[in-house]
C-alpha cells in the first residue's frame, strides 16, 4: 500500500526521502549530461562567450554584407588566388620525386595492396616524365610542367598531405568545403564572410570555371551552404559573362535607370515589413551588385587592352583551343584581383560527364596521354599567371593556393596504363603573401604511396591558408542547427613552417 500524500500547513505537498533521493538523481544527472554535452561543444552558445573568445567581426550589416571588415590579425595578404586541379594530379609525376619508382620499376614488392579503389593493382611505375633539378634551389620537377618548373624558387611545396576520402566528388568537397557531404560553406564563402571586400562594385568571390563546365560536385565547391546567400560565389569565365548583364536594345539608358530606382524603392518598401530578415536583406543586395555588375564586369572582361606580349605569354593563341579559352580565364583572374576581388576561384578541369573524352585530371588509364593533354592547357597559362602577378608586385598581397583532392598512386592499375586515387598522400603548394620561397614541408614515403614525415590533414592545409588570410580558424564560426561551425570542424592545427 502506498503512503498517503504528506502536505505542509499551506496545502503543499512535501517530498518523503524517496522522493527527495529519486529527484536529486534525476537533477545530478541532468547537470552530469549538460556537462559532458558543453564539453563536447554540443550546447549552443553566445558568440561573445563561446570558448571565452571574441568573434571573428562585427555583426555583418544585412543592407551592405559586402563592406571591408577587418581580419583577426594583420598579415600581408588582403586577398587569395586558389588554382584547383579537380581529377587529382598524380604527385609523383609531378613535383614529388621518387628514385626508388624507377629501381622498382615493374615490379610488384610486398606492401602493395592487392585492390585499390577502382580495382586490382598491377606493378611499380616509374615516372612517365623525367626528373630534373630547376631553379637554385635545385628542386626535383618533371618535364610535365615545364613553364611551372621554372619558378620552383617562389613556391612553397606541402609533399605530405592526406584526405579522408578517395571519390572525387567527396574529395573536391572535402577541399573545398572541409566537409565531404554536401551543404557546408565553401573555404571562399568562409572568407568573404569574414573580410567582405574593397570593390564594391563586383562580386567579393569569384569562380572562374574551366571553359568546358563545372567541377563534380559543382557549384558546392564555391556556394555558400548555410551562410548568407551573399556570399557564395559569383561563377562565369572569360567564354560565359554572367547572364542579363547587357539591357535589351530597345531600352534606352534613362528607362533602365527609371526602372532600377523603382526597384531600389520598391525592395526597401519590402525589407522594411521583414526587418531581421537578413536572407532577404542577403537577396537584395545580391541583385544591386547584379545591378552594378552591368558596367563593372564588362570592363574587367574586356581583353582589347592587354598587350601581344601578354597574350603570347598566356598562351592565348598557338596551342589548342582549350588552352587559348584557360589562358583567357586566368588572365581574368588576374584583372579581377587588380581590382581588389578578395578571393578568385579558378578551376582547370571539369566533371567527365559534361563533355566529350577525358576533361579532367583523373586518369586510370592512358595517364601518359591524359595527363599531358591537361598539362598542356594548364601549365603555361597558369605559369604566366603567377610570374605577371610577381613582376606587377601583386604577390605582396595576394595568396596563391594551387591545389587537387588527392594524389595517385605509384604503381599501375591491373589495365597497365593508370593510375588510381590515392587519398594517403599528395602535393600542393602556396605562393605569394606571407609563405615561404623555394620550400619544400613534409615528405611522403620512398614510394610516394603514404604520406610518412610531418603528415598534414586537409584540417591543417585550410587552417594554415585562413591564418595566412589573417583568420583564426577556430574564432571564423556561424552558429547552425545548434553547433557553432567552421572550416576546419573540431580539427585542424596552422602549419607555422611553412610561414615567411
Amino acid at each position: 500500500m502506498s503512503n498517503p500524500e504528506r502536505l505542509s500547513p499551506n496545502g503543499r505537498r512535501l517530498l518523503d526521502r524517496r522522493s527527495f533521493l529519486g529527484t536529486a538523481g534525476l537533477s545530478t544527472a541532468g547537470l552530469a549530461l549538460t556537462s559532458l554535452l558543453d564539453g563536447d561543444g554540443l550546447l549552443a552558445k553566445d558568440t561573445e562567450a563561446f570558448s571565452g573568445k571574441t568573434p571573428i567581426r562585427p555583426d555583418i550589416d544585412p543592407n551592405n554584407p559586402y563592406a571591408p571588415r577587418k581580419p583577426h590579425f594583420d598579415t600581408p595578404a588582403k586577398q587569395v588566388l586558389v588554382i584547383y586541379l579537380p581529377g587529382a594530379v598524380s604527385h609523383v609525376d609531378t613535383f614529388d620525386y621518387k628514385p626508388a619508382l624507377t629501381e622498382l620499376h615493374g615490379q610488384k614488392p610486398p606492401g602493395i595492396p592487392e585492390v585499390t579503389f577502382e580495382g586490382p593493382t598491377g606493378n611499380i611505375a616509374k615516372p612517365f616524365w623525367e626528373f630534373k633539378p630547376r631553379g637554385e634551389t635545385g628542386k626535383m620537377v618533371s618535364d610535365l610542367l615545364p613553364n611551372l618548373a621554372q619558378q620552383v624558387d617562389d613556391f612553397c611545396f606541402i609533399h605530405s598531405l592526406s584526405t579522408d576520402t578517395s571519390a572525387h566528388p567527396q574529395g573536391e568537397n572535402f577541399m573545398n568545403t572541409g566537409f565531404t557531404m554536401e551543404g557546408f560553406p565553401s573555404f571562399g564563402a568562409w572568407v568573404t564572410y569574414a573580410l567582405g571586400t574593397e570593390n564594391q562594385e563586383l562580386p567579393a568571390f569569384v569562380a572562374i570555371n574551366d571553359p568546358r563546365g563545372l567541377a563534380r560536385s559543382g557549384k558546392n565547391n564555391f556556394g555558400n551552404g548555410f551562410l548568407p546567400a551573399a556570399f557564395q560565389g559569383t561563377d562565369f569565365n572569360a567564354l560565359n559573362p554572367p547572364n542579363n548583364l547587357h539591357r535589351p536594345g530597345s531600352l534606352s539608358a534613362g528607362a533602365d535607370r527609371d526602372a532600377v530606382n523603382l526597384l531600389e524603392r520598391l525592395n526597401a518598401r519590402h525589407l522594411q515589413q521583414y526587418p531581421g530578415d537578413a536572407n532577404l536583406a542577403g537577396r537584395i543586395a545580391s541583385y544591386e551588385l547584379a545591378g552594378r555588375m552591368q558596367t563593372s564586369v564588362p570592363d574587367v572582361m574586356d581583353l582589347s587592352g592587354e598587350t601581344e606580349a601578354t597574350l603570347n605569354a598566356y598562351g592565348v593563341e598557338g596551342g589548342s583551343e582549350l588552352r587559348g579559352q584557360y589562358a583567357r580565364n586566368c588572365i581574368l583572374a588576374r584583372r579581377l584581383l587588380e581590382k581588389g576581388v578578395r578571393v578568385v576561384q579558378l578551376f582547370n578541369g571539369s566533371d567527365p560527364s559534361g563533355g566529350n573524352g577525358v576533361t579532367n585530371w583523373d586518369s586510370h588509364a592512358n595517364i601518359e596521354e591524359t595527363h599531358a593533354m591537361q598539362a598542356e592547357i594548364m601549365d603555361q597559362p597558369t605559369a604566366a599567371l603567377l610570374a605577371d602577378l610577381k613582376q606587377r608586385g601583386m604577390l605582396e598581397d595576394t595568396l596563391v593556393v594551387w591545389a587537387t583532392e588527392f594524389g595517385r598512386m605509384p604503381f599501375l592499375q591491373s589495365n597497365g596504363t593508370g593510375r588510381d586515387h590515392n587519398p594517403d598522400a599528395f602535393t600542393c603548394f602556396l605562393a605569394g603573401a606571407g609563405v615561404k620561397h623555394g620550400f619544400s614541408y613534409g615528405e611522403s614515403d620512398e614510394f610516394g604511396f603514404k604520406a610518412a614525415v610531418d603528415k598534414l590533414t586537409v584540417y591543417d592545409f585550410n587552417a594554415t591558408i585562413l591564418h595566412l588570410m589573417g583568420l583564426d580558424h577556430e574564432r571564423l564560426t556561424f552558429y547552425h542547427n545548434g553547433l557553432e561551425r567552421r572550416l576546419t570542424n573540431v580539427h585542424g592545427h596552422v602549419v607555422k613552417d611553412l610561414l615567411a
